[in-house]
């Protein structure tokens, strides 16, 4: 099985605060569940705390990546749950790391507000309606995108405006170009 990746906007409001000297602390969701996605792929509580739970034993930690480019790690994911919404991250992107402070700004102006993550799924099946629904996946890492997949985890709800909809029907026209791609 190969890595796969789910594009998520920040759910919630998402807190940005620069601690000094520890870099600039993040959360949001990285998942919502019930939701689905562009992908047609519907994220099922419980999901991940089998993963979390072998990652926690073994002292490892779900990484931060830009762009889910395992060569530019911006930060540390310091907490990451699962809670009755959805996969909760609160972490610190590091502002010592150019990418990190570019980052940073690119939050800060609104130009990035997406998390995605990185995964293998252990555990799916299909419904009559042909959604896939994911039971238990093998979290890697949590990025920060450009494109989220799911609409309904974001930063901030602004309600259904024009601008929404808008990147909405961007992100599916990425979605979907992705799906022709990876298409055998």
């Amino acid at each position: 099985m190969e890595l796969e990746h789910k594009f998520a906007r920040l759910g919630g409001p998402v807190t940005v605060t620069e601690v000094e000297g520890a870099g600039t602390v993040i959360e949001g969701y990285a998942s919502v569940f019930g939701c689905v996605d562009q992908g047609r792929d519907v994220v099922d509580p419980g999901a991940y705390a089998a993963s979390l739970a072998r990652l926690k034993g073994a002292g490892g930690r779900v990484k931060m990546l830009w762009q889910h480019d395992p060569t530019q790690p911006i930060g540390v994911w310091d907490e990451v749950l699962e809670d009755a919404k959805g996969l909760y991250v609160k972490g610190r992107i590091l502002t010592d790391v150019a990418r990190g402070r570019e980052a940073v700004a690119l939050i800060g102006a609104g130009a990035i507000d997406g998390l995605s993550i990185g995964y293998r799924t252990l555990k799916a099946q299909k419904d009559d309606k042909g959604l896939r629904h994911l039971s238990e996946l093998e979290l890697w890492e949590v990025s920060l995108v450009t494109f989220p997949m799911l609409p309904e985890a974001r930063v901030a709800a602004k309600g259904d405006d024009p601008e929404d909809r808008a990147l909405r029907e961007l992100a599916a026209l990425f979605a979907e170009a992705r799906a022709q791609l990876t298409r055998p």
